[in-house]
């Protein structure tokens, strides 16, 4: 946990923290809000581990005190997580919290509380919190963490400094995948379909997903290769596979981000490419294809995704695609 790595996905969180405690400004309470996987939690801890330690040194936590070892470890007495119990945060979790508070801290004076997923906070949890804001303790810092910041009580949201995660880019979802041990090409190719990044590290996890990208490099290769023969792969192998409306979706998008890369190589981006460890089909597929070609094969698929939402039959719209792919 560090400002270091949490400024690398969401650099202007972390610039407003630093300069409050530069400038010893820090609000009694925050409500960080933004979607699942925004790095949320991982802020939260730095800016408590930052608000405990004993030997701050340019606004960053030493890491060595007995403060900053403590939050590492995640067994600071000071520090206290609420999270729901079940389907909701209930009204004894937010009383058992006030009764923590009423003691001296154990390490210092200074405590921290955050709630996880603070909108699920019951109506009588949520007004039990609102009259400990009201009356906050000159070293106290609360922190509600939630992706739905409108269900908190106004009441709540006016006694707080609000902070906004932005969703992560694709590189931050990239790295973040990398560290779960997802083969680097499927988190690339997952990273680049969502911007939620607890979504991507779910769609890594299904089988099928890898499956689905398999056969989009091998209808590609067909293209490219056997192009008479891309209608009989479409009907025997490909539609089999993409048989619900959503699978078909998810298997355009990945095609349009495979015609994309061609249009990189064409750009000589080759950074950019998404199916990095295809570029050398890729690379004999651009010299296949002028620019131009490629550009109208991208505006094919975009076509394609429209006729499936508007209810054309998919197996209609797939063939037609493919004959217009095959022209290239």
């Amino acid at each position: 946990m560090s400002w270091e790595k949490s400024s690398k996905t969401q650099p202007r969180v972390v610039k407003l923290l630093k300069n409050s405690i530069k400038k010893q400004r820090l609000a009694h309470a925050y409500i960080f809000e933004g979607a699942h996987g925004t790095g949320k939690m991982a802020v939260a801890a730095v800016l408590a581990k930052t608000f405990l330690c004993r030997n701050t040194e340019d606004e960053n936590p030493c890491e060595n005190c007995t403060n900053c070892r403590r939050i590492t470890s995640g067994n600071h007495p000071d520090v206290h997580v609420i999270s729901p119990e079940g389907q909701s945060i209930k009204i004894d979790q937010i009383r058992g919290l006030q009764k923590e508070f009423a003691y001296s801290g154990m390490e210092s004076s200074k405590k921290v509380y955050i709630v996880e997923h603070a909108d699920k906070m019951t109506v009588q949890a949520a007004n039990s919190l609102l009259k400990f804001l009201e009356e906050p303790g000159a070293d106290t810092i609360a922190i509600l963490l939630t992706e739905q910041v409108h269900s908190l009580l106004e009441t709540i949201r006016s006694r707080a400094q609000t902070l906004s995660f932005s969703p992560l880019p694709p590189q931050g979802i990239l790295e973040k995948l990398l560290e779960e041990d997802i083969p680097k090409p499927i988190a690339a190719l997952a990273a680049s379909l969502t911007s939620d990044y607890a979504e991507a590290l779910e769609i890594c996890r299904e089988e099928w997903f890898a499956q689905a990208r398999a056969k989009v490099i091998q209808l590609t290769e067909e293209l490219r290769l056997r192009p008479d023969y891309c209608l009989v792969v479409l009907q025997d192998q490909y539609l089999s596979f993409f048989k619900e409306k959503e699978q078909l979706r998810l298997a355009l998008n990945l095609l349009l981000i495979w015609y994309r890369d061609l249009l990189s190589i064409h750009l000589s981006q080759s950074e950019k490419v998404v199916f990095f460890d295809q570029l050398q089909a890729l690379e004999q597929q651009a010299l296949q294809m002028s620019q131009r070609k490629t550009g109208e094969a991208l505006q094919a698929i975009l076509t394609a995704q429209a006729r499936i939402r508007s209810n054309v039959s998919p197996l209609m719209v797939m063939e037609q695609l493919v004959l217009r792919l095959r022209e290239g």
